[in-house]
């Protein structure tokens, strides 16, 4: 890395009691400009560092599988530009309510059966109440009793929400960034990027792991798309699990209009999160059915680990479960959690 190492970097800091728990590194390990030198490496230059520090990290040859269930669909009150599940938006989407534990339980253990380990369940909240968390917490521990790694996106949490969930079994909680501070609020007005921080510093704070990354596509610019994964390297811890989504565009948001990114430009910022936060289980996330099998190869090479696998994701579609085991055997790869190999990078 350059010089510019040194400089300080202007981040988005959660206010106390919440800076202890997440906050960026007080010696940034990554300012915008060195992640911006590495999206600008020649391509194959950047795949091999990429699958480098992959493989000093990784076993190369394993794929998580996590599957994503929506457990309370549509009726958010929230403007995300890319969100099909957002009230003011006609998008086809059918607001309902909170599934019941044994629905949820019956679609985590196809997902077991299928080769999942981790199950995560998203709810269409912007900030969920406490009956609300209350009840996830069952639909939490029902499906820890199944033995999968739990997972959860539900929107901001209020404190003592994370706790109630790690209570119940909660492995992760995801709430991702989406974007570069100084792009977010073109794509949101709803709630701001401290919002985001402060719950971010709430898991951190019960003992949870989280999962947290990014949109990429929505119209950001490169400076930008190096700002959000300088923003993920920078969390002090960097999240455990980072999800790459790939803009899925939906006919009736903001961004359905939006022009496709160059699928490159997408490999690389799969190369430059490994990069970054080696110890990361990199996901390939939203997206994946638009991409084709020799993308998704190349973002394996680049360090992918994790693909969301199943038929659906939330309200979009995603690759079938047998078109995802077939990739992976033509490519010699293999289901299984990827265990890091040395856990104190991850400090």
């Amino acid at each position: 890395m350059s010089a510019a190492l040194e400089q300080p970097v202007t981040l988005h800091r959660p206010p106390r009691p919440l800076a202890d728990r997440v906050a960026p590194a007080a010696a940034p390990r990554w300012s915008v400009e060195d992640v911006q030198a590495l999206f600008e490496l020649p391509f194959y230059e950047l795949l091999h560092r990429a699958q480098t520090i992959h493989r000093e990290n990784f076993d190369p040859t394993l794929v998580e599988f996590a599957t994503l269930l929506s457990v309370k669909t549509g009726g958010c009150p929230e403007d995300c530009g890319y969100c099909p599940q957002a009230a003011r938006y006609d998008t086809g989407v059918e607001a309902s309510k909170l599934m019941e534990p044994a629905e949820v339980l019956a679609a985590a253990q196809r997902a077991k059966d299928a080769g999942a380990t981790r199950f995560c369940m998203g709810a269409a909240w912007r900030a969920p109440k406490d009956r609300d968390i209350e009840k996830v917490a069952e639909l939490v521990a029902t499906v820890k009793a199944l033995g999968l790694e739990t997972c959860a996106t539900l929107g901001m949490l209020e404190d003592g929400h994370a706790e109630t969930l790690r209570d119940a079994g909660l492995d992760y909680y995801n709430h991702n960034l989406d974007s570069a501070p100084d792009f977010y609020g073109d794509i949101i007005s709803t709630r701001d990027y401290q919002d985001r921080l402060d719950t971010l510093g709430r898991v951190r704070g019960a003992g949870v792991k989280v999962c947290c990354g990014g949109i990429v596509g929505m119209g950001e610019s490169h400076t930008q798309r190096a700002g959000l994964i300088a923003q993920l390297a920078n969390l002090a811890p960097y999240p455990e699990s980072v999800p790459i989504n790939h803009l899925v565009r939906v006919q009736g948001t903001p961004l359905a209009e939006q022009a496709p990114l160059d699928p490159f430009e997408f490999v690389r910022t799969i190369a430059v999160a490994r990069i970054t936060m080696p110890l990361a289980r990199v996901r390939l996330s939203a997206g994946r059915q638009q991409m084709g099998d020799a993308i998704q190869a190349l973002c394996f090479l680049a360090g992918a680990n994790s693909i969301f696998y199943g038929d659906k994701l939330l309200t979009t579609g995603n690759p079938d479960t047998q078109a995802d085991l077939d990739l992976l055997q033509r490519l010699g790869l293999k289901p299984g959690q990827p265990v890091p190999l040395n856990q104190q990078a991850l400090a």
